[in-house]
C-alpha cells in the first residue's frame, strides 16, 4: 500500500521474486476504479495529517492518542485468546463485503493466480474475501503487531504469515492463527545490503563501519574475539574509506523534520571541521528536501552541501529505496524514530531512536532495547557532546555487531524459499534464524 514508506520497503527488496519484478499498490494501480481509490485516498490523507498534527502543541497529542488508542497493542502478558475481532477489523470487513471494497483489484490479479505478498492486511483481507485462487501471504512490518493484521475468522481462513521475528509468531498464535501458517522468516532486507547467502557484502561494510565507530579501540580490545568470531578477521583495517557518517531518516509523512535541522546545527562546527559527515534523508518530499537546506543555509554551512551534509530526495519511492539503500554502506549510524527500519539494525547499523509515533513503534523501540542495538537520542541541541562521547566509548561498535549477531537478516531468502515451495532446502538460507 501507498502509505507511509513501511509497507513499500518492505515489499521492495521482493522484487527480486516478483512476475516481471513488479510490486502493485493496492491503493495507486492503473485502472483503479474511483470509489476504491476514494476510500484508499481517505485513509492516507488521515494518517499523513496526523502524524503532522502530533507535533502541534497542547492538541496534537491529544489527537494522536485518540486514533493511536485504535492500533494499540495489547499487553502480551498474561497469554490469553485474542482472536475477536477488532472494531477496525470489522469496519475494514464492512467496506470489503458490503462496498466492494477490492474487488476489482481480486479480480485482475487472479487472472494470473501467482503467490500473492501482502505486506499490509486489507489486500490480504481482499483477496480471500473475493476468492483469490492463488496462495495468499501476508508480511508483518513491526516487532509487534495489533489484531489488525489478522482477519475476522482466523481459525478458518487460509492466509500465510511470515514474521519479522519470535514475538510476532507467539502474537500471531493469541490472535487465533494456527501455528502451520505461521513462517518465522526475519524481515525481508535489500540484498544489495547483504549479497549471497553469506552476506559476504554486509560484512565487509561492518567491518569497515567498525573502524569509524571504535577510533581508540574501546570495543576491539575488550570483544576483538566476537569480531574473530562472526566477521573473521584478526584485526581492524587501518582506514574506512568514509568520514564517520550519521543518516538521518524522517519518517514518510515528513514528521521530525526539525529534528534534522537540530542535528545539523549542532554538528556544524564537527562538519566544517570534516569530522563528521550528515546524510539527510527527504525522501520524495520536495518540501523536507527544501527545509533542509534552508537549514544548512542557516547553519552557516552553504558551502558543505553535497560534501559534509548531503540530502537524499528522490522522484519517486522505487528510486528513493534504491539510493537508500546505497547509502546504507557507507553508513555508520542510522537516526531514526523506531519505524520498519528498526529491522534494518541486522546490517551492523547502530540505531539513534528519535521519539516514537504509534503503539507499534513503542514495541519496536522495546525489541531494538532488548537486543542492544540501538539507544534512544540525547538532547539533540547538544548532539555534538554526546554523540562523539559515545563513538570514542565503542559503544555504537557494539549495538553494530549486537544487531548483526542478534537481528534476523535473511528475510528475503527465506520468503524466496518458501514462495518457490521448497521449504525443504530453506536451512542453506538460514531458515532457522540466527539470534
Amino acid at each position: 500500500m501507498d502509505m507511509g514508506y513501511g509497507h513499500q520497503r518492505a515489499a521492495y527488496p521482493l522484487k527480486c521474486l516478483a512476475y516481471k519484478k513488479e510490486i502493485i499498490s493496492a491503493n495507486n494501480y492503473r485502472g483503479i476504479p474511483a470509489s476504491d481509490r476514494k476510500i484508499w485516498h481517505q485513509s492516507r490523507r488521515f494518517y499523513e495529517f496526523i502524524s503532522r498534527f502530533k507535533n502541534v502543541p497542547l492538541i496534537g497529542n491529544k489527537a494522536f492518542e485518540l486514533y493511536d488508542n485504535l492500533q494499540e497493542i495489547p499487553a502480551f502478558y498474561p497469554k490469553r485468546d485474542l482472536s475477536r475481532p477488532s472494531l477496525q477489523v470489522s469496519t475494514i470487513y464492512d467496506m470489503i463485503e458490503k462496498r466492494g471494497w477490492g474487488r476489482h483489484l481480486i479480480n485482475k490479479l487472479a487472472k494470473k493466480p501467482l503467490p500473492m505478498i501482502c505486506t499490509f492486511f486489507v489486500p490480504a483481507f481482499m483477496a480471500e474475501h473475493f476468492n483469490y485462487p492463488g496462495e495468499i501471504f501476508c508480511l508483518t512490518t513491526d516487532a509487534d503487531i495489533n489484531r489488525a493484521w489478522v482477519p475476522k475468522n482466523p481459525a478458518v481462513s487460509r492466509i500465510k504469515y511470515f514474521a519479522p521475528n519470535y514475538r510476532v509468531v507467539d502474537r500471531l498464535k493469541l490472535y487465533g492463527v494456527p501455528a502451520e501458517r505461521i513462517f518465522l522468516t526475519g524481515f525481508p532486507l535489500p540484498l544489495q545490503n547483504i549479497g549471497n547467502g553469506e552476506a559476504e557484502i554486509l560484512r565487509q561494510d561492518l567491518i569497515r563501519r567498525l573502524v569509524n565507530l571504535d577510533p581508540k579501540h574501546s570495543y576491539w580490545n575488550q570483544y576483538r574475539q566476537n569480531a574473530k568470531r562472526f566477521l573473521g578477521i584478526s584485526r581492524l583495517p587501518k582506514a574506512s574509506g568514509h568520514p564517520l557518517t550519521v543518516t538521518f531518516a524522517v519518517g514518510g509523512a515528513g514528521a521530525q523534520k526539525e529534528l534534522g535541522a537540530t542535528i545539523v546545527r549542532s554538528l556544524s562546527h564537527e562538519i566544517l571541521k570534516k569530522k563528521i559527515r550528515i546524510i539527510l534523508v527527504a525522501g520524495i518530499h520536495n518540501s523536507v528536501s527544501a527545509f533542509f537546506r534552508k537549514s544548512l543555509m542557516a547553519a552557516g554551512l552553504r558551502q558543505e552541501l553535497g560534501r559534509g551534509v548531503k540530502i537524499l530526495f528522490a522522484g519517486s519511492k522505487d528510486e528513493y529505496f534504491r539510493k537508500f539503500n546505497q547509502i546504507l554502506r557507507v553508513t555508520d549510524i542510522l537516526w531514526t524514530k523506531p519505524s520498519e527500519l528498526s529491522f534494518y539494525c541486522a546490517l551492523g547499523i547502530p540505531i539513534i531512536m528519535s521519539p516514537p509515533i504509534g503503539s507499534q513503534e513503542e514495541f519496536n523501540r522495546r525489541w531494538l532495547r532488548t537486543i542492544g542495538s540501538a539507544v534512544t537520542q540525547d538532547d539533540p541541541r547538544y548532539t555534538n557532546e554526546w554523540l562523539l562521547d559515545w563513538v570514542d566509548s565503542g559503544w555504537f561498535a557494539e549495538a553494530a555487531m549486537q544487531g548483526f549477531v542478534e537481528a534476523p537478516k535473511y528475510g528475503t531468502y527465506n520468503i524466496g524459499k518458501i514462495i518457490s515451495h521448497k521449504a525443504k532446502e530453506a536451512k542453506e538460507f538460514k531458515m532457522i534464524l540466527q539470534y
